[in-house]
C-alpha cells in the first residue's frame, strides 16, 4: 500500500484570511505542492473542526472502540478517516469507531483523507 503524505492543520490557526485552511507539511517534510494533482490530501484535522451529521443515527460497537483505543495508543492511527470538504467545512461520514476512539483518548486531531466536494455532493451523502 502506498503511503500518502500527511499535512497538518494548525488547531490554533486553521483558517487563513481567504477562509481556507492553512496547511503545513507534516514531519515527513513533504510540502503540499508535492501531492498528486486531483487526489485526496491526507491532513491532521482538529476533531472539533469535523462535523459528524450522521452521528446520532448510529451507535458504535463499544468493544471495537476499546480495541481501537488500545491500538491507536500503541501504534497510532493506521488508516485515515474519509472526510468531505465543502466550502471550507469538513464533514465525516465514515470512520465512526476511529473518530470515537480519538475522542475518548483525548486526542486533539485525527488523520483524514480529504476530498473536496460541492453542496450537491454533500446533499447526496445526507440522503
Amino acid at each position: 500500500m502506498a503511503s500518502l503524505p500527511v499535512f497538518r492543520l494548525s488547531p490554533t490557526n486553521t483558517m487563513a484570511l481567504s477562509n481556507r485552511p492553512t496547511i503545513t507539511a507534516s514531519s515527513n517534510g513533504v510540502p503540499p505542492s508535492n501531492r498528486r494533482s486531483g487526489g485526496p490530501a491526507v491532513l491532521e484535522i482538529p476533531l472539533e473542526k469535523i462535523r459528524r451529521p450522521l452521528m446520532r443515527t448510529r451507535e458504535n460497537d463499544p468493544v471495537k472502540v476499546k480495541d481501537l483505543m488500545e491500538s491507536i495508543r500503541e501504534i497510532g492511527l493506521q488508516e485515515p478517516i474519509d472526510v468531505l470538504e465543502v466550502e471550507g467545512v469538513y464533514y465525516g461520514f465514515s470512520g465512526c469507531h476511529r473518530f470515537e476512539a480519538h475522542q475518548r483518548l483525548g486526542l486533539p486531531t485525527i488523520r483524514c483523507k480529504v476530498r473536496r466536494g460541492t453542496k450537491e455532493t454533500l446533499r447526496h451523502h445526507l440522503q
